[in-house]
């Protein structure tokens, strides 16, 4: 199996050249060239990193850390005297990893599908179908990456109880009968479950645990499995087809982290970052899909769609939150081109002692790179790079005699 690595700005991608080859979904278990390519991405950023950092026991404690956080990053299914057993690998990853060896991703990964399993079993035998008493004085914490790990399955089960209580409340809220809160809560935990039985495969785990120890250099060095790098290419391309918003997942929801200029989400006004999309439905009368707990890659694959047609999104409002009522848009698709991103420039003249002095200014609200057009050999392929050597030449020109580069609205790259 071939792979390139690339090391681009802060990123770390690699690319598999047989990403088209089905999902094999049958075992979930380390395969022979992740410990390979573990060893090599880890050799790569001790010697290319700028932060000049080695792969030690305190980087493989904050990859630990990370690393049960990406899978519980909640709280809600390993115990404590899971995350005890676990510690066996806090001073050892770094090892593990120069000697091949991935397995403690599996391992660790094998107890949390058991845990949510039970977790599972327990919500859909029982608790969906459980009347509430909405008058006893509770109160259930959503964000629990504070709180300590439950000691004990008694415990699970009581806050899994607040938490499926909670959403049935939000439901109820939301104008929807018993007997309709109790289907769709069945509904989105039955699809929850074919989600980490059917869809989750070796890779995604592999990239999960790679990510962690990738990040373990510094937050915005990323490992992009070839679904992950395909996405990113396809948002520095400066040609997005949709809604013209980006999104990740965040506790079982896909959330709004940018709205892209110029695309439909914008012109809309309705959606904001921070925004929770928990259902999405087809045209102007197509069933509204409950999205909570499923893959970004199948929550973008429902949203994504040819222009000119419609989709509605089921939103839970960012200044509302979780518990709020839940809002439903209508946006338009369309094809993106994002000239908005491009670099951009202007010359700005003011005196200075009496002088008229010429101060060339570079607008770059993103970094781009058009790597279909590269591949292909195009000779005038979009890119930061290029764009930016070419305006600051045409402001040289011009007789520049300063130059302001703007990020103001850059998130990063």
């Amino acid at each position: 199996m071939k792979r390139i690595v690339y090391l681009v700005f802060a990123w770390l991608l690699v690319w598999n050249s047989q990403a088209a080859v089905p999902r094999d979904t049958t075992q979930l278990k380390a395969k022979p060239v992740y410990g390979k390519e573990a060893k090599v991405v880890a050799y790569i950023l001790d010697n290319n990193h700028y932060r000049k950092l080695t792969l030690n026991d305190s980087m493989s404690s904050v990859i630990l850390d990370e690393y049960l956080e990406a899978l519980d990053n909640n709280k809600s299914y390993f115990t404590a005297q899971d995350i005890a057993a676990f510690e066996k690998y806090r001073y050892r990853i770094d090892d593990l990893t120069r000697s091949e060896n991935v397995d403690p991703a599996f391992e660790i990964y094998g107890v949390f599908k058991k845990r949510f399993d039970e977790r599972m079993t327990y919500v859909l035998d029982k608790l969906v179908y459980e009347n509430f008493d909405y008058t006893k004085d509770e109160f259930y914490e959503t964000d629990r990456s504070k709180e300590p790990w439950a000691r004990n399955e008694g415990e699970l089960n009581d806050l899994w109880r607040k938490n499926i209580k909670n959403q049935s409340l939000s439901l109820k809220l939301a104008g929807k009968k018993p007997e309709e809160a109790q289907k769709t809560l069945k509904e989105r935990y039955e699809r929850l479950v074919k989600t980490y039985s059917r869809d989750v495969i070796a890779e995604d785990i592999f990239s999960m645990y790679m990510n962690c120890i990738t990040e373990s250099y510094d937050p915005h060095t990323n490992y992009f499995s070839p679904s992950a790098a395909e996405r990113f290419k396809q948002s520095i391309s400066l040609s997005l087809e949709g809604i013209g918003a980006r999104l990740q997942t965040e506790n079982d929801y896909t959330k709004i982290v940018e709205i892209l200029p110029g695309g439909p989400a914008e012109r809309s006004r309705l959606l904001k970052v921070n925004d929770k999309i928990v259902a999405v439905g087809q045209g102007e009368d197509g069933e509204m899909v409950d999205v909570i707990g499923w893959r970004i890659d199948d929550v973008v694959k429902l949203i994504k769609g040819p222009k000119g047609t419609k989709v509605r999104l089921g939103i839970l409002p960012a200044q509302t939150g979780v518990d709020g009522p839940v809002k439903e848009y209508v946006l338009v698709r369309d094809k993106i081109k994002l000239e908005e991103l491009e670099a951009k420039k202007q010359m700005v003249e003011y005196q200075k002692n009496g002088k008229t002095m010429k101060l060339g200014v570079i607008t770059l609200p993103s970094f781009y790179m058009d790597f279909e057009a590269y591949q292909k050999g195009d000779p005038n392929y979009n890119s930061t790079t290029r764009d930016v050597q070419r305006l600051i030449k045409d402001l040289q020109g011009e007789g520049m005699d300063g130059l302001v580069l703007d990020l103001r609205n850059n998130g990063g790259g």
